[in-house]
C-alpha cells in the first residue's frame, strides 16, 4: 500500500462511524468545471478528492517527454504499467491538487496545450485505461471520495451512491479552458480551442474503451451562467437527499 493511500484510509477512519460514506462520481467534457466543483465538494464533506482526469494528463506527459510515438499503444501501455501516479490533497481550497509522476511534480505542465492535445490519445488506449481504473478503483473502495472524469459513473464506480453529469455549452466551455491558458502565460485563438474541445469530445465519445456519455442514472447538471458555489450547493442539496441529513444547498437544474 502506497503512502498517500495509507493516509487516505487514516483520513477516513477518523470520519467512519460517524457518517455513511458515499462514492460520489462526477463525470463531463472537458472545460464542464468538473476538478473545481468536485475539490470543493469533497472539501465540504472532508471527503477525498481523486481527479483522474489529471493521472491521464500524468501519463500523457510522461509520454511525450519520453518522445513515445502516440500511435505506439505497446510502448504507452508499458510506460502506464510502470509509472507512478500520484495525487496529492491541496493544503486550501484555492490550491489545486498536487500531481506527481515518479516523484517528480508535473501539477502544471500537465496542463499545457500540448498534453491537452495528446491526452485523448493516451487515454483511449484500452490498457491505459485498464492500468488507470484498477488504481482508482483501490483509491475509492472504502467511500469517502469525490472522483471526476469521464467514465467514472460508467467504469470506475457504476455503483456509485451519486452520479453527476457536469456539463456545459461549447462555447461556455471553451472561454473557461481559454482564461485558463491566459492565467498561465499562455496565448491561444478561441476559435483554434473550440475546435479542439470539439475534436477532444468526438473523441472521447467515440472511444471503444469506456467512451464519455452520461450514467444511466446520472443526473445533468448544466453548469452554464451559474457560479461554481451555486453548482457545488446543488450537488450537496444531493447528497443531503442521500444521506438523508439537512446539508445547506440551493436549487438544482437537472434534465
Amino acid at each position: 500500500m502506497t503512502t498517500e493511500m495509507r493516509e487516505r484510509n487514516a483520513r477516513l477512519e477518523r470520519t467512519e462511524g460517524t457518517a455513511r460514506l458515499l462514492t460520489i462520481a462526477i463525470d463531463g467534457p472537458a472545460g464542464a468545471g468538473k476538478s473545481t466543483v468536485a475539490q470543493r465538494v469533497a472539501s465540504r464533506l472532508s471527503y477525498v478528492y481523486i481527479d483522474t482526469g489529471a493521472m491521464y494528463r500524468g501519463i500523457t506527459w510522461k509520454v511525450l517527454q519520453m518522445g513515445l510515438n502516440l500511435w505506439d499503444a505497446d510502448a504507452i501501455d508499458a510506460l502506464a504499467r510502470e509509472t507512478n501516479v500520484v495525487l496529492l490533497p491541496p493544503q486550501s481550497i484555492s490550491e489545486k491538487q498536487l500531481v506527481l509522476v515518479d516523484g517528480c511534480d508535473v501539477t502544471q505542465d500537465i496542463r499545457t496545450p500540448e498534453v491537452s492535445a495528446a491526452v485523448s490519445r493516451v487515454a483511449a488506449l484500452s490498457p491505459v485505461r485498464a492500468v488507470l481504473t484498477t488504481q482508482q478503483k483501490e483509491m475509492g473502495a472504502r467511500g469517502g471520495v469525490v472522483m471526476d472524469g469521464r467514465d467514472i459513473g460508467t467504469a470506475v464506480f457504476p455503483s456509485a451512491e451519486l452520479k453527476i453529469f457536469l456539463t456545459a455549452s461549447t462555447r461556455e466551455r471553451t472561454r473557461r479552458r481559454w482564461q485558463e491558458f491566459l492565467a498561465q502565460g499562455v496565448e491561444v485563438s478561441m476559435d483554434a480551442l473550440e475546435r479542439e474541445i470539439l475534436a477532444r469530445d468526438e473523441a472521447d465519445s467515440q472511444r471503444e474503451a469506456s467512451p464519455l456519455r452520461p450514467a444511466e442514472d446520472a443526473i445533468i447538471v448544466h453548469s452554464d451562467d451559474r457560479s461554481i458555489d451555486d453548482v457545488v450547493d446543488a450537488i450537496m442539496a444531493l447528497v443531503s437527499a442521500r444521506l438523508g441529513s439537512p446539508i445547506s444547498a440551493g436549487p438544482l437544474d437537472k434534465n
